[in-house]
Formats: structure tokens, sequence, C-alpha cells
């Protein structure tokens, strides 16, 4: 039976490096925010950033995105979707989405200190590796930071947690 698996953490965390490897040991197809605003509206980016124009295309965005993770669950394979999730509504109602479309959901949680995260972030800025699409500023990252909903109680009781600051066994 396919499976959405629906990854979500802090900023900096490690939840983009997570869902690569969970796509890949678990033959499933990513979906990741940042590179679809990255692919689709980077290049119209007002300066300064406004917020309600972010989120519009945010918003545009998932829904294109659940729209093709059903298709692809319902026809048996499993997603991954990596969509920030910065807020407990936002998860719960993803998740809401696959059981009334009769798929299953897990949700994963991935977390990191904050010093961590941020020394993450700022390095991501510089290198522009793998997981890069777009720059955070540190103010960026401090307002994102203040957005982050941590997970409640029953969300933990459910959740896949990875703690990404701590080594493999």
């Amino acid at each position: 039976m396919a499976v959405v698996h629906i990854v979500f953490g802090p900023q900096g965390a490690g939840k983009s490096t997570y869902a690569r490897t969970l796509a890949v040991s678990s033959g499933a197809t990513r979906f990741s925010i940042d590179e679809w605003m990255a692919q689709l509206y980077g290049p119209d980016l007002p300066e300064p950033l406004e917020l309600n124009w972010l989120m519009e295309r945010v918003q545009r965005c998932e829904s294109q995105i659940w729209r093709t993770a059903e298709q692809i669950a319902k026809n048996g394979g499993n997603v991954i979707l990596d969509l920030g999730f910065m807020k407990a509504r936002n998860r719960s109602a993803f998740a809401d989405r696959a059981r009334d479309a009769g798929i299953s959901s897990e949700l994963h949680y991935v977390t990191a200190p904050h010093d961590i995260r941020r020394g993450r972030v700022l390095t991501r800025n510089s290198e522009k590796g793998e997981t890069f699409s777009f720059e955070v500023s540190p103010a960026m990252f401090d307002f994102m930071e203040k957005e982050f909903e941590d997970p409640t109680t029953l969300e933990l009781a459910s959740a896949t947690v990875f703690n990404s600051h701590i080594p493999a066994a």
C-alpha cells in the first residue's frame, strides 16, 4: 500500500537531506517546496520580499503538488512531501487529505539544535550545494524561526523522529 510521507521540522534541521534519503530507501517520489518555488518563481521575487506574494505562490505549488502526489499514491507509489510544514494545521491538513483519499500517511519530524541549524543555513548559502534552492538571510532565518510550531504531543506519538545532529550508529 502506498504511503504519503510528511516531512517537517524547523529550517536547517536537515529535512531535505532526510527526504532525499527516505525517497531512495522507500522508492518514493519526492516533492520539495523549495525546489518548486525556486524554479517557478525565483526569478520573479519582488525586492523587498512580500510575504503575501510569497505565500500565495506557496499555496499554488502545494495545491499542484498534492494533486500530483495523490495520483502517484493512488497508483501505488510512495510519496515524500518536503513542504516545510511550519504549522501543525498544515501537517494535519495534508494528513487529512491523504486519509480522505484512502491513502496512508506517516509523519517524520527532523530536528537539530538552533545553533547547528543556523550554521547549516549559512553554510548552505555560501556553498550552494545539493539542497540549496535560494539564499536564506539571517533576518529571514530569525523570522521563520518564530513561525515554526513544535510538534504536538499527538504528532510526536505517531511520528518518526530524526535528530540530524546525532551521528548514526
